[in-house]
């Protein structure tokens, strides 16, 4: 009984992995592989603040691109499917399953434990029961997490008398112009050109899927840029540091070719992407040298 216990752990920790190394194959999505990373100081913990233009606007639907890591619940959903095959042909060879019949249940019974619902069946509902679990907690944590709008933009006043001519708009321009840079760098594998607006942690993170698209020599092709809005949701002032989140709402033709060939491998060349992104920046203050400490989905 404890053998076969530690047979039934060990496969379902397999299945557990499987299923993670199939999401990452999904990791190439324009700069930053369309997910949440780096720093927002001590607000790193809380979802970014949410606009108060949201609640007046309908809302925008964000079709991520084939190439995004948890890109949608059916991906996932169907992601889960996947290593619940993977995994009940790992419990096969294990010797869990198949229509040698259980342990305990004579001939008659096949393909399960005990005679009664099959491995395979119970693969698929651990893996989709999982996801559900993900989905929920992401959800959660996004409804529980914000600041509450309308007191985002407190201490842009503060950040105006702590660095040299500071500007709302020119700011926003401003993070256009770092936006497509950044991006720029990111198609071409090469940060060289961005290393001052980015600080040392995503650039790090940059770095790491830049290298492993170069290992795998794909290139993930980004077109058609439109950035439809730009909008300061916080800002505030730690230890030193000016911070401020900006959202940003743009389309996309966000798609990764394989080196060589050129043949897509990843997203589309005629779908355009919609997504929309948190950008939080970050400064010295009494400095103007800004830099882009960390992503957030919306």
């Amino acid at each position: 009984m404890i053998k076969k216990i530690f047979k039934i752990s060990a496969a379902l920790f397999a299945v557990f992995l499987i299923t993670t190394a199939i999401t990452e194959q999904y990791a190439y999505a324009r700069a930053g592989g369309g997910r949440s990373s780096g720093s927002r100081g001590s607000r790193s913990s809380s979802q970014p603040s949410t606009p108060s233009r949201q609640s007046q606007q309908p809302s925008r639907e964000s079709k991520p691109p084939d190439t995004q890591p948890g890109g949608g619940f059916l991906r996932t959903l169907g992601t889960g499917i996947a290593g619940g095959f993977l995994g009940s042909m790992l419990f096969r060879g294990l010797g869990l399953g198949g229509s040698g019949g259980g342990e305990g249940q004579g001939g008659g019974q096949g393909g399960g434990i005990g005679g009664g619902i099959g491995l395979f069946e119970i693969l698929i509902l651990g893996g989709i029961g999982y996801m559900l679990f993900r989905f929920y907690k992401k959800r959660k944590e996004g409804s529980e997490g914000g600041i509450v709008a309308g007191s985002n933009k407190s201490d842009l006043s503060a950040i105006k008398t702590s660095g040299p001519s500071f500007d709302e708009t020119n700011f926003n321009d401003d993070v256009l112009d770092m936006f497509f840079k950044i991006q720029a760098a990111w198609m071409n594998r090469n940060l060289s050109s961005v290393k001052s607006l980015l600080t040392d942690e995503m650039r790090d993170t940059f770095q790491n899927d830049i290298d492993s698209l170069l290992s795998s020599k794909k290139i993930n092709r980004l077109e058609n840029i439109a950035v439809r809005s730009v909008e300061i949701t916080e800002s505030w002032q730690e230890s030193g540091q000016d911070y401020i989140t900006a959202l940003i709402y743009a389309n996309i033709l966000d798609y990764t070719v394989d080196e060589k060939s050129g043949e897509v491998v990843g997203g589309s060349k005629t779908e355009p992407t919609k997504f929309e992104e948190y950008w939080t920046f970050t400064r010295p203050s009494q400095t103007n040298n800004w830099k882009l400490s960390a992503i957030n989905q919306a």
